[in-house]
């Protein structure tokens, strides 16, 4: 009776040190395929994938895979996970999703691809459009009008992509955006238009460049 209880319990011992070596080779895991998204370590998560890592995995933050890879410019990554199922407008808590990241960076050859895979232009808040035209990455707002971003979606606080883009003085990108149906006139939730917020922080030439076109569509609406 006593050996088939010392045998009982080793039994329970060595099952729990498995189940204890197994957790711990998972939480290696784990954070190894944020290590290997976030520094760009292809090959090493190509590997982690195979042995079972979830291709939808986030960190502490929600980020996923995906978009640790998209903000860190790791074009091939983006790549792989986009090939093994990753989930391509999973958005994090901020409501950030890789294309966003990708337009925010300027990274335009992850923007393409990310394009090309399905990805979601347009949802409610924050734009990948509204990212680009902030930071004045031409290309990328061109990339997205083509794909079709709404250029009048708001911002929470009901700025379009166009006074983004006059705010911060990015003259080509205001261009490219008065080519399309904008709203010149779409006012922010503190009152200001493209026109104010240009004016305000001394972009004036873009200023008259909206007021001159403010005027040109008036003139045809009213013919």
């Amino acid at each position: 009776m006593l050996n088939r209880l010392n045998t009982k319990r080793l039994g329970l011992a060595l099952a729990a040190s498995l189940l204890l070596g197994s957790g711990a080779a998972l939480a290696g895991s784990y954070e190894d395929s944020l290590d290997a998204a976030r520094l760009g370590r292809t090959q090493q998560l190509s590997q982690l994938l195979d042995r079972g890592i979830d291709p939808n995995t986030v960190d502490a933050f929600n980020n996923s895979l995906l978009i640790i890879a998209a903000r860190e410019n790791h074009g091939d990554v983006v790549d792989l996970l986009v090939r093994r199922g990753a989930r391509i407008s999973y958005r994090n808590e901020a409501g950030d999703s890789a294309l966003m990241m990708a337009a925010l960076r300027g990274n335009v050859d992850i923007v393409t691809r990310l394009l090309y895979a399905g990805a979601e232009v347009d949802h409610e808040g924050w734009t990948p459009l509204m990212y680009a035209a902030f930071e004045g990455h031409l290309e990328i707002v061109d990339l997205l009008v083509r794909a079709g971003a709404d250029v009048n979606a708001l911002a929470p606080n009901k700025a379009n992509a166009l006074m983004f883009a006059a705010r911060n003085g990015h003259r080509d990108v205001v261009e490219r955006l008065l080519a399309t149906d904008v709203d010149l006139l779409q006012e922010s939730d503190r009152g200001y238009t493209a026109v104010s917020w240009a004016e305000e922080n001394g972009h004036t030439i873009i200023a008259d460049l909206l007021r001159a076109r403010i005027a040109a569509r008036a003139t045809q609406t009213a013919r």
